[in-house]
């Protein structure tokens, strides 16, 4: 038994941990189905079952409308996050500049400062520039994009300087043009790197409840809507929408897994072979009629 234990030692230890990871999210879930006995309960604990909270998941209408601006800040803020970061990504890679070294070390900073000093910091920053009086859905926008683009950058350029450039070597070599290299070589390399910083924006943005709070003046997120309702009572609606969330983030692993899977079990089929040596035989034939040229 004792030899068993040891060599499952960390087996083991790893699913307590998963367990243990898992089991807030299993009681999100559980309570999603729960009828509290009264609406101004402020017990946490299961009553009874009821499927009347997915029925109704608006029954405070101000938790959706706080939803959707959380969702609408979130996607706003990952597309010119994802997209400044990603242009910043490849300056730091494929450029050199003066500053270089000094840039790749302040994208850095955000993400280790604490976020009640970004918070503290952008909210000064809104104060001196006029914005004291008009704190709202624009100043979360510009703090999320602000603290969402160092995760972005960093991302994407972890993707870059994994790839090497044969490829679009190779493509040039084929007469390509640097926009169709970039298109149609360099992007779809990079595009995995771009979609998972893209999600990591979008959670970051959308949880934040810190550097939201010292910035948002009368605006309210989900994240402050569920601080600010815990106090009094807890909707089990709230329970709904984690579960929801939960259920999209699955969605969207399983099917990248499914995606790969498919793609690799295409590149190992026999059709897969001529298709290489097609690509290969014609940069030879290229590379050929070019040694001919030059003679």
């Amino acid at each position: 038994m004792i030899r068993w234990l040891r060599r499952h030692l960390v087996l083991i230890l790893g699913l307590l941990v998963l367990v243990y990871t898992f089991i807030p999210i299993a009681i999100v879930v559980m309570m999603s189905f729960n009828q509290l006995p009264s609406e101004q309960s402020k017990i946490y604990k299961w009553n009874s079952f009821t499927f009347n909270n997915w029925l109704h998941p608006c029954a405070d209408p101000s938790m959706c409308q706080a939803l959707g601006r959380s969702i609408e800040i979130g996607l706003l803020a990952t597309f010119c996050a994802t997209v400044l970061g990603t242009l910043a990504a490849f300056a730091l890679v494929r450029h050199q500049f003066v500053g270089r070294s000094s840039t790749n070390l302040l994208i850095f900073l955000p993400m280790a400062a604490p976020e009640i000093v970004m918070g503290s910091s952008l909210l000064a920053l809104f104060v001196a520039t006029g914005f004291a009086g008009q704190l709202g859905f624009v100043t979360i926008l510009i703090a999320h994009i602000m603290f969402c683009l160092s995760f972005v950058v960093v991302t994407v350029r972890s993707r870059l300087a994994g790839l090497s450039d044969t490829l679009e070597q190779a493509a040039m070599d084929l007469y390509a043009t640097p926009n169709q290299t970039f298109w149609r070589v360099t992007f779809p390399l990079v595009f995995p790197g771009i979609l998972g910083a893209a999600l990591l924006s979008f959670s970051l943005s959308f949880d934040d409840f810190i550097i939201t709070n010292l910035n948002a003046g009368t605006t309210t997120t989900f994240p402050m809507y569920v601080w600010g309702v815990s106090r009094k009572t807890i909707p089990m609606q709230i329970n709904v929408v984690g579960t929801v969330m939960l259920i999209v983030s699955v969605l969207i692993v399983v099917g990248g897994e499914v995606r790969n899977r498919r793609r690799m079990r295409a590149l190992a089929t026999p059709g897969g072979a001529p298709r290489r040596d097609s690509v290969v035989a014609a940069a030879g034939a290229r590379s050929g009629a070019g040694a001919l040229d030059a003679v």
